[in-house]
């Protein structure tokens, strides 16, 4: 099975070309995608990529994206490209959450508090249960630092995991188990998306959504009207 997976959810993206099956994955290619430009560099890098390897993009059997959370604009982007080439193709779509993606980068199975930071201090946080290279979502949501310290406290054995130090910094301060990763990229988007084709778990581009979990700042500030 031959994937398209994409990441514009931060202030850096990546493309990344794979293959697999239930028994292998194999990254073909990554390239980066510089942050602020993603409209304008993702479709000719995605027809770069391709025809570096000698792929049509009819030979793609699906594509993988970065559901968010993150850039309100990046996952956009992301999202609208693959949108329009999985329509046009007919092909399927995995939506990958980046909290997922930490989830099971994380060492061991277990409860895992995956965290990104969201800003404004606080941070993105998916629950999940992880065993055997599975993530189950409990569930997924924005907290401010204390709000994160108690909920990952009130769960006993369970580990936060994190790519960004200051997240890192308020679990280890108030003594919970924490571990660091590094930001996941396109290729790991495009490693748990392949589980998410095998096992059925796939979008239409018409129901293809951002997972967002903050509201935007429209939406926030907005006045209702009289």
């Amino acid at each position: 099975m031959l994937l398209l997976a994409t990441d514009t959810s931060g202030k850096h993206g990546s493309v990344a070309l794979a293959r697999g099956d239930q028994r292998s994955f194999q990254l073909i290619e990554m390239v980066p995608l510089e942050g602020g430009t993603f409209s304008a560099q993702l479709v000719p890098q995605i027809a770069d990529l391709l025809a570096q390897h000698n792929f049509s993009k009819d030979q793609i059997d699906g594509f993988v994206v970065a559901s968010g959370p993150g850039s309100f604009t990046g996952l956009r982007v992301g999202l609208a490209a693959i949108k329009a080439l999985a329509e046009v193709l007919q092909r399927p779509i995995a939506a990958v959450s980046l909290l997922e993606v930490i989830a099971l980068a994380a060492k061991g199975d277990g409860q895992i508090f995956a965290a990104l930071d969201a800003g404004r201090g606080e941070a993105y946080v998916g629950e999940y249960e992880v065993a055997g290279g599975r993530a189950k979502t409990i569930g997924e949501q924005l907290l401010n630092r204390k709000e994160f310290v108690a909920h990952v406290r009130s769960h006993p054995g369970a580990r936060a995991v994190t790519p960004d130090k200051g997240i890192l910094e308020w679990a280890r301060e108030a003594g919970l188990l924490a571990e660091e990763i590094e930001r996941p990229r396109s290729d790991a988007v495009a490693r748990v998306g392949l589980g998410k084709m095998l096992a059925g778990e796939k979008v239409s581009p018409e129901d293809l959504d951002a997972n967002y979990i903050r509201r935007s700042d429209a939406e926030i500030f907005s006045k209702p009207g009289p």
